[in-house]
């Protein structure tokens, strides 16, 4: 399997597209080996089409399975439009044809996604295997509408009635290779379980619920196989060389796109109050606990300790242990009452695996009776209250 990324110039291309809005040029940021070419606009990413390409997209223009388009274009929507009627056109699909026709493509044959995040931000990952190339293109931003299937809705729709809501992973994906139509709606669901993967990997949480994200409510996808191509591929499901290809690249795709626009990356989620935060905790939470407690109550120098101690790779694992015992309790697999034995002895287990010299009053701090949550931050609080984060708590280590 390679993985290539070429750069090109404006000397590959003579013709490049113009946004007729600003007379901007199109700055060409990738070509494929089969010659889909991803250009840069100010508010737009496009990806254009040579002939013989088969789409099939979520677009509201020209959306569904295609023969005949040309371009596909992922434009970032102003942040002064909140509803469908705000935008140029008073609809969906208008304001998609006018971003078409201003990027200097036909509205005819042209699809377009949307999105909020800025296109500063978009990832282009490519791998490829004896021949077959696969290419995707993304923008990602759920710091706002994060959401795990099945949350509750936030609105219902009648007579086409629409929401906008902020926050999206949107994915051009570019096959090198003929796919029958039923092929390309697999690589549809292949892609949306690697961006699920992507998430679950970071563990971002749900902005509707306590649950891990799935994705976000407006998700949008297309879908690019080249009818000309003589390689004839029917399945992209996972056990198929072309379902790997589409599963790295858009979970490699998926985390450099959240990394550049909402800065969540595997550090970014190493501490315990970004892990506390799909439950609704925060700092005002622990200062209302350990205000309780013996100890010095200057809230300011509380948050400051309780800051530098969140970060201790340490105590984020037993979070991670803790909280995913709260995950298995509500997913019917671990019995409550178990599980919150078992959270028990692990905060029990933290002097060892801390080493630290400081005895922790846990039978005031725990009780089994009580929310597995409640007695961590109980715990946690005491910690921060009572020890210096700087050496952790005295740590022999």
């Amino acid at each position: 399997m390679v993985a290539r990324s070429r750069k090109v110039t404006a000397k590959d291309d003579q013709s490049e597209p113009v946004d007729k809005h600003t007379e901007e040029k199109g700055v060409l940021l990738f070509e494929t080996t089969g010659k889909e070419k991803v250009y840069r606009f100010k508010d737009s990413i496009l990806l254009s089409l040579p002939e013989g390409r088969n789409t099939l997209t979520t677009s509201w223009l020209n959306g569904g399975y295609r023969e005949d388009l040309r371009t596909i274009f992922n434009h970032m929507v102003p942040k002064s439009k909140h509803a469908p009627k705000d935008l140029d056109g008073g609809s969906i699909p208008a304001y998609l044809a006018i971003i078409a026709k201003s990027l200097g493509a036909d509205p005819d044959t042209s699809s377009g996604l949307l999105t909020a995040a800025n296109m500063d931000n978009v990832s282009i990952v490519t791998k490829s295997f004896r021949g077959v190339e696969v290419t995707a293109v993304m923008t990602a931003g759920i710091e706002i509408n994060g959401g795990r299937v099945g949350d509750p809705a936030s609105y219902y729709q009648e007579d086409g009635s629409h929401q906008f809501i902020q926050g999206t992973i949107n994915t051009m994906l570019v096959i090198g290779a003929n796919l029958p139509p039923y092929a390309m709606t697999r690589a549809v669901v292949t892609a949306s379980e690697a961006k699920t993967a992507a998430l679950q990997q970071l563990m971002a949480p749900s902005r509707y619920s306590t649950g891990i994200a799935t994705g976000s409510g407006t998700d949008m996808i297309a879908v690019v196989a080249d009818s000309t191509s003589p390689l004839l591929l029917t399945d992209a499901g996972q056990h198929s060389k072309l379902g790997e290809l589409i599963g790295k690249v858009v979970i490699e795709c998926t985390l450099k796109a959240l990394e550049m626009q909402s800065d969540l990356t595997p550090l970014s989620q190493r501490d315990i109050l970004v892990r506390l935060e799909r439950f609704g905790i925060e700092e005002n939470n622990y200062w209302k606990v350990a205000s309780h407690m013996n100890g010095d109550n200057r809230k300011a120098a509380f948050f400051k300790k309780l800051r530098e101690m969140s970060k201790n790779p340490v105590l984020v694992g037993a979070t991670g242990s803790i909280l995913h015992i709260v995950d298995e309790i509500s997913w019917g697999l671990v019995p409550e009452t178990a599980g919150r034995k078992v959270a028990v002895s692990i905060m029990k287990g933290l002097p060892e695996m801390l080493d630290i010299d400081v005895s922790i009053p846990f039978d005031e701090l725990t009780d089994e009776k009580d929310t597995i949550i409640d007695n961590w931050i109980r715990v946690t609080g005491w910690l921060a209250k009572n020890c210096d984060p700087k050496d952790i708590c005295n740590s022999r280590k």
